[in-house]
């Protein structure tokens, strides 16, 4: 195979991934109903057109009988006043009319044949297309279950890319809150150790720190006492 082979091939492949990505099969049937419909209108027309051509020729030859029982009149009354020379013409007429008839009468009798052989196409395709119809709408029926079946599947499981999205958001959270509460961890860690100190103990060294505490133990100690007494008095 040679590159320009192997490349048509890779191309065709890839327009096909991507046509079969976004074709939607309800409108592909949907489109392939109307384009039945479309030949099934033409054929009606053309059978519409064939009607109208018999009728027209119909129209003539019962023009054309009529002018044969006018020249038969013609040629009689040519007789009775002695004028066979006018009868002879007449029946010239006549007889040209009757070829004339004959014709028009096969012409007829092909154009009857040619409607019944559409009238007959007709019916089969209107069958045909009616039941592709109730096909189709079968198969977008189906196909519209499976979609939402999908779509709920997917939702449920999160293989969807909504959520997908929340999945990634939740685990976001809680990986800055568990990153949160390990500084919190390490903050209170640091502040019993004195590594760290809050503000109200700052510019203070750690004698002065002792010394704050056994004060405030000795007074509440003495506070305690205090209401001790009174209590008991």
């Amino acid at each position: 195979m040679g590159l320009l082979s192997r490349t048509s091939t890779i191309i065709k492949a890839k327009i096909s991934r991507f046509l079969d990505r976004f074709e939607d099969p309800r409108e592909t049937l949907d489109y392939s109903y109307n384009k039945q419909v479309e030949l099934l209108n033409k054929v009606r027309r053309n059978i519409a057109s064939v009607v109208t051509a018999k009728k027209r020729l119909e129209m003539q030859l019962e023009k054309l009988r009529g002018n044969v029982e006018r020249l038969d009149e013609q040629a009689r009354e040519a007789v009775k006043l002695g004028r066979e020379d006018l009868a002879k013409i007449a029946l010239q007429r006549k007889y040209r009319t009757l070829s004339e008839i004959s014709l028009l009468e096969k012409q007829i009798d092909s154009l009857a044949r040619e409607q019944g052989r559409l009238e007959a196409a007709e019916k089969r395709l209107a069958a045909k297309i009616e039941s592709f119809r109730a096909y189709k709408e079968v198969i977008k029926a189906q196909y519209t279950a499976a979609e939402a079946q999908v779509k709920i599947t997917e939702a449920v499981t999160g293989i969807s890319e909504e959520m997908e999205d929340v999945g990634m958001t939740i685990r976001r959270a809680e990986d800055k809150t568990e990153e949160m509460k390990a500084r919190a961890l390490a903050l209170e860690e640091l502040v019993e150790k004195g590594t760290l100190t809050d503000v109200l103990t700052a510019g203070k060294d750690e004698i002065t720190r002792e010394l704050e505490k056994i004060t405030e133990e000795a007074k509440v100690e003495e506070e305690l006492e205090a209401i001790k007494r009174e209590v008991s008095g």
